[in-house]
C-alpha cells in the first residue's frame, strides 16, 4: 500500500524472523524440554531401595523417561552423588535421620513413602527390651557410609552405646546373619521395610529373639525423624501366632529426594509413581497414609505439593510427557500476545494514521522539489522529467484511501495544479 521496496520488505521479513527466533530461544530457556534419561540412587544391592528404583523405572518407563537405577554403598554415597553436579542423580532414595536441609541445601523432598523399620535381634535365652543393655555386645549396625549405621549410630549413641563401649560390626543382610550363626555376633540391627522377606524370617527363626523397646516413645521425642511403629500380635503368621506378642520398635520414613534444579515434569511424573506404588496399606500402615505430602527434615518441592493437592495437571492427566512442553510455549506464546496485542488494539489506527501522515509529508516534501524547480528557466527535457516527477507523485497520492483526502487533497491538488501551468521553458 505504502509502496515499500523489495529491500524494505526483505529488511522486514529478516525483522520478523529474527524476533521468531528470539522468541523460540526464550521459550526454550524459560520452559526447557524435561529430560528423557533420568538416574536414581538406591542404595546396596538387594535392599529396600533398589526394589523401590526397580519399580519407579517400571513405571516412568510408560511416561517415555528412561530409569537408571544406580546402586550405591548407602544414603551417605547417594547424598554426595546428589550435590555432585557432574555425577547426573537428580534422583535418590534417602533414609531419614540421615541429614536435613539445614547441614545440605539444594535438595527437594517429594515426600516420605513408606517406613524404615528398626529392628533388633539378638540371641540368647535372656530378655532384652531395652538399648542401654547392649553395652559390651557385638552388634552389627551396617557399612560405613550407609543410612542404617549413621541413624544407629544417633540411636544407639544417646543409650551410652558407643564404639567405645560395645563393638560395632560393618556387616549387614545375609552375612549378619551367618555371623550371628557362627556366634560371632551377639546383636543385629536391622533397618528394612514392613514388606522386606528377612526379618519376616528371622521372626519365624526360633534361634532369634527381637527387642520389644519399652522406651520406643523416647526415641521418637528425642530424635523428630523418628516414629513409634506396633508389629500386631499374630500378624507375620496368624495360625502360628507370629509374633508371639506385639512388637514394639522405632522406624524413620524414607524420602525421595530431587535436585532443586530438576524438571517440574520429572516431578510431577514421579510424583505420580509413588502415589501408584506407596498408596496402598501395609503391616504397619493404612491406605493412603504413604505417600507423605509432607517432610520433618527437608524443603518439599512446590511441584510435589502442587500435584498432592490437586492431583495431575490437565495437560500431564491427558498429554504424554514430551507433548506437554511443546503445549505449554504454545499457551505461553499465545498469552503473551493476547497481552501484548490487546493494548496495540488501541494504539492500531493511531499508529496507522502516523504512517499515513508521514506518506503525506513526504508527497509533500517531493511537491516542494518540484516546485523550487518550476521557480527557474527551463530546459525542455527538465521539464519532460518535472511533468514525470508530477506523474509519479500523483500515482503514490492515488494508492491512499479516499478517507484521508483531508491530510492532502486541497495542498496537494493546489500544488499540482499550480506546477503544471507555470513551466517556465
Amino acid at each position: 500500500m505504502f509502496g515499500w521496496s523489495r529491500r524494505q520488505l526483505f529488511t522486514g521479513l529478516v525483522g520478523v524472523l529474527g524476533i521468531g527466533g528470539l522468541v523460540s530461544f526464550a521459550l526454550a530457556y524459560f520452559i526447557p524440554s524435561p529430560p528423557s534419561d533420568i538416574s536414581i540412587a538406591t542404595g546396596f544391592k538387594g535392599g529396600s531401595a533398589e526394589f523401590m528404583g526397580q519399580r519407579y523405572k517400571e513405571i516412568l518407563a510408560r511416561s517415555g523417561v528412561n530409569v537408571s537405577v544406580l546402586l550405591t554403598d548407602g544414603s551417605g554415597e547417594d547424598l554426595k552423588l546428589l550435590k555432585d553436579l557432574q555425577s547426573g542423580v537428580k534422583v535418590a532414595v534417602i533414609q531419614g535421620g540421615v541429614s536435613n536441609s539445614k547441614e545440605i541445601s539444594g535438595l527437594l523432598s517429594l515426600g516420605r513413602v513408606n517406613y524404615q523399620i528398626f529392628w533388633v535381634f539378638y540371641c540368647g535365652t535372656d530378655t532384652v527390651d531395652d538399648l542401654v543393655q547392649l553395652r559390651g555386645k557385638r552388634i552389627a549396625v551396617g557399612p560405613d557410609g550407609s543410612g542404617t549405621r549413621t541413624v544407629a549410630a544417633k540411636i544407639l549413641g544417646v543409650s551410652g552405646v558407643t564404639s567405645e563401649t560395645a563393638t560395632l560390626s560393618p556387616l549387614a543382610g545375609d552375612k549378619a546373619v551367618a555371623a550371628m550363626n557362627d556366634g560371632s555376633l551377639d546383636v543385629m540391627f536391622l533397618a528394612n521395610t514392613d514388606s522386606a522377606p528377612l526379618y519376616k524370617s528371622m521372626l519365624r527363626d526360633p534361634r532369634y529373639r527381637v527387642m520389644n523397646m519399652r522406651r520406643a516413645e523416647a526415641l521418637t521425642r528425642i530424635f523428630p525423624f523418628l516414629v513409634r511403629v506396633v508389629l500386631p500380635q499374630g500378624v507375620i503368621d496368624l495360625e502360628r501366632n507370629i509374633p508371639a506378642t506385639d512388637v514394639t520398635t522405632i522406624a524413620t520414613t524414607n524420602a525421595i529426594l530431587v535436585r532443586d534444579d530438576i524438571h517440574p515434569a520429572i516431578v510431577n511424573v514421579l510424583t505420580a509413581a509413588l502415589v501408584e506404588e506407596h498408596s496402598e496399606a501395609g503391616l504397619l500402615h493404612r491406605f493412603g497414609e504413604f505417600p507423605m505430602s509432607s517432610d520433618p527434615e527437608f524443603t518439599m518441592a512446590e511441584a510435589a505439593l502442587d500435584f498432592y493437592k490437586n492431583g495431575p495437571s490437565w495437560l500431564h492427566r491427558y498429554l504424554p510427557l514430551w507433548a506437554t512442553t511443546h503445549v505449554q510455549r504454545a499457551l505461553a506464546l499465545l498469552l503473551t500476545a493476547v497481552a501484548i496485542g490487546l493494548p496495540l488494539l488501541n494504539y492500531g489506527p493511531k499508529l496507522y494514521l502516523w504512517f499515513v501522515q508521514v506518506y503525506v509529508n513526504n508527497l509533500y516534501r517531493r511537491l516542494r522539489v518540484v516546485e523550487a524547480g518550476l521557480q527557474t528557466e527551463l530546459t525542455p527535457p527538465q521539464v519532460v522529467a518535472f511533468q514525470s516527477d508530477m506523474e509519479n507523485i500523483e500515482r503514490s497520492a492515488s494508492i491512499l484511501p479516499m478517507r484521508h483526502s483531508d491530510l492532502f487533497f486541497c495542498c496537494g491538488t493546489t500544488l499540482i495544479a499550480h506546477a503544471r501551468t507555470s513551466p517556465r521553458v
